[in-house]
């Protein structure tokens, strides 16, 4: 036993394939001890925030230190913020639009564009062409251009209990900033949110866990149910192989991913639980265990040993057990971790078409996906709502398909190198 771990741990497939799987599963498990904030618990108003750091803007102005720094290039990114090079050839399509002439118009001068779309700008002149969308469009970039270029701060002001006016309280000058770790109130997401306002990163490592446990328990049913099916057959044979066979080519005829979807649809949206949907792929996909087990039986069930427990008087469950599974255990291992791998990707296909468990309950990598399409977060350019998914997704197949492949080479004397 411990000859063969040395073999298994000195193959370079297996151990990249363990450690990016490993690495994966740590992270389900110790992030929840530092970050456990419910993963569905909704945190903003407005949908797919970008990764980034949110300050309390109303603690940094109250409760923090203000610091001056003089930062020459602090102008240039508040511009840059408000007034990217699309919005500076938009303004300049429609300036040309309403007959001023192109070689008058500097798009890199912002002071010179700024006077130039105030004094030109009417929200009323519609342009050949022109949707109300755009009409909307050009209405919001003059709102957010007013003061752009201030070099006076901005006034606080609180209401006069006595007057009913405004009484200015503080004023917050282009210079001043403050300390992130000073103020009270902020949070880290540094994968923004999704449409629902969730934090992504918080979601993932939940629906990571849930889907790692999806396809364990998946694939657990397959493997269990294709390897009894396949020493059943593989050692008796005749009426009872040729029984388990028309039932494992009827389910190979019907596509399998077919067949889970009619079942799923068939229990309904309240009882697909993400268990229950488990338990369904893995009823659905252990035919090609079963005929892969029946296979390796086959050629075993002559052996001398297997004879010889015959003749002892051994009963056949004692033979399966003790004089046959040793010698196919290390395949049924990387059967089920194949199988692992299919049941996550299955209930990542299911739930990508609304099939999956119910949405209300806990997250998973399918969900997901299905959440980010029908938010439209690809088409967007929200990528944190999706990518960070799909690579996921990837890197727990691809360190499974590693570790099988690893695993083969140990076992399987012809790939030895």
């Amino acid at each position: 036993m411990k000859h063969m771990f040395r073999q298994i741990f000195q193959s370079g497939r297996f151990l990249v394939g363990f450690a990016i799987f490993s690495a994966i599963v740590l992270t389900v498990v110790i992030y929840p001890l530092f970050i456990n904030d419910p993963p569905l618990e909704i945190l903003s108003r407005g949908t797919f925030l970008a990764p980034g750091i949110y300050v309390n803007v109303y603690d940094s102005v109250n409760f923090s230190t203000r610091y001056t720094l003089l930062l020459d290039e602090a102008v240039a990114r508040r511009v840059g913020a408000r007034l990217n090079p699309d919005d500076r050839a938009t303004m300049l399509e429609w300036l040309t639009g309403n007959g001023i002439p192109e070689a008058e118009i500097d798009t890199a001068d912002t002071a010179a564009l700024l006077e130039l779309w105030h004094n030109n700008f009417d929200s009323s002149v519609r342009l050949p062409g022109m949707t109300n969308a755009d009409r909307n469009y050009y209405i919001r970039l003059t709102t957010s251009l007013e003061g752009l270029l201030a070099t006076e701060g901005a006034i606080v002001a609180a209401q006069d209990t006595a007057t009913g006016g405004l009484t200015e309280t503080d004023v917050i000058n282009q210079t001043d900033y403050v300390n992130i770790g000073e103020v009270p109130n902020f949070r880290v997401l540094p994968l923004g949110t999704d449409n629902f306002g969730r934090d992504v990163l918080t979601e993932l490592v939940s629906a990571a866990g849930v889907s790692l446990t999806i396809g364990l328990v998946a694939g657990t049913v397959a493997t269990t149910i294709g390897l009894l099916l396949g020493l059943v057959s593989g050692y008796m044979g005749g009426l009872i192989d040729d029984v388990i066979l028309f039932i494992t080519n009827l389910f190979t005829v019907i596509p399998g991913f077919v067949l889970l979807i009619l079942i799923s649809f068939s229990i309904g949206q309240e009882q697909r639980g993400a268990f229950t949907i488990a338990v369904v792929i893995g009823l659905t996909s252990w035919v090609w265990t079963a005929r892969a087990v029946r296979a390796q039986v086959i050629s075993l069930r002559n052996r001398d040993h297997v004879n010889l427990s015959k003749l002892s008087g051994h009963s056949i469950a004692y033979i399966l057990a003790m004089d046959i599974l040793p010698y196919i255990a290390s395949y049924v291992v990387m059967a089920l971790i194949l199988q692992i791998s299919s049941g996550i990707l299955a209930e990542a296909g299911l739930s990508i078409l609304g099939l999956g468990p119910r949405t209300t309950e806990v997250p998973t990598l399918g969900l997901m996906m299905n959440w980010a399409m029908i938010y439209q977060a690809h088409i967007l350019g929200k990528w944190w709502a999706y990518f960070p998914v799909i690579l996921v997704i990837a890197l727990i197949s691809f360190s499974m398909n590693l570790m099988n492949t690893g695993l083969d080479q140990v076992f399987n004397p012809t790939l030895r190198g």
